[in-house]
């Protein structure tokens, strides 16, 4: 059995779910250290002007100049400048002429009206309703200690009761500033709503693709 770390993410790239997707079991790191500009709390959309960055603002105990001090699980999201309302509307406008925007909004919208309070938890809820619309039910597990940065290592996945594991660290690969090679991975083209002003703009956050394709995205992981 083959297991892939994974971060955790807000909305994440289309990369990120076909790992969900592909691999017989999925951990998802909790306990490293917060860092900034990475999926944990951003998402990259297609907009009329190209590529936009959305980021939940983020808080460790009251204080964001501590993000980086505190570990990822105890990471809290900030309710600063209606972040809500700006990502919401961002998406509205990005995708209202997308085929299934309208079909999905119902699913999507609560997560912009509904308080949460550690990003971690926010973004599990996020993965669960994605993982049912697309149509995928990947075997999930997060990490109770960190976990070294060794693709050799073999992990013991107690809470599921797995056997040993070989583990893929997938955690520096899918990056927002700074990926690596990910040779398993194929960005696969599909149509775009401003894809005739930008050309296919490959990985993006899994709304791009299930707003643009629907039921079809499945077949794009």
């Amino acid at each position: 059995m083959t297991t892939a770390l994974l971060q955790t993410t807000y909305f994440g790239p289309v990369q990120w779910y076909q790992k969900l997707n592909r691999y017989d079991h999925c951990l998802i790191e909790q306990h490293d250290s917060y860092q900034k500009q990475t999926y944990r709390n951003r998402c990259i959309i297609a907009t009329a002007n190209g590529l936009q960055a959305l980021t939940v603002p983020v808080i460790s105990n009251g204080s964001p100049s501590e993000e980086e001090k505190c570990k990822l699980k105890d990471i809290r999201i900030s309710d600063h400048n209606q972040w809500c309302r700006i990502h919401w509307n961002a998406l509205k406008s990005a995708y209202s002429e997308s085929p299934f925007f309208e079909y999905y909004a119902d699913d999507i919208r609560p997560f912009f009206e509904k308080k949460y309070t550690f990003l971690v938890d926010f973004n599990e809820e996020i993965r669960q309703t994605m993982c049912s619309l697309i149509d995928i039910q990947p075997r999930i597990e997060y990490t109770t200690t960190y976990m070294p940065e060794d693709k050799s290592t073999s992990y013991s996945a107690s809470s599921l009761s797995l056997c040993q594991s070989s583990v893929i660290d997938f955690r520096a690969v899918i990056h927002a500033k700074h990926p690596l090679p990910d040779d398993d991975f194929e960005a696969k083209s599909y149509w775009q709503v401003f894809q005739h002003k930008h050309g296919f703009l490959p990985n993006l956050s899994i709304l791009d693709l299930l707003f643009c394709m629907g039921p079809e995205s499945i077949f794009y992981l």
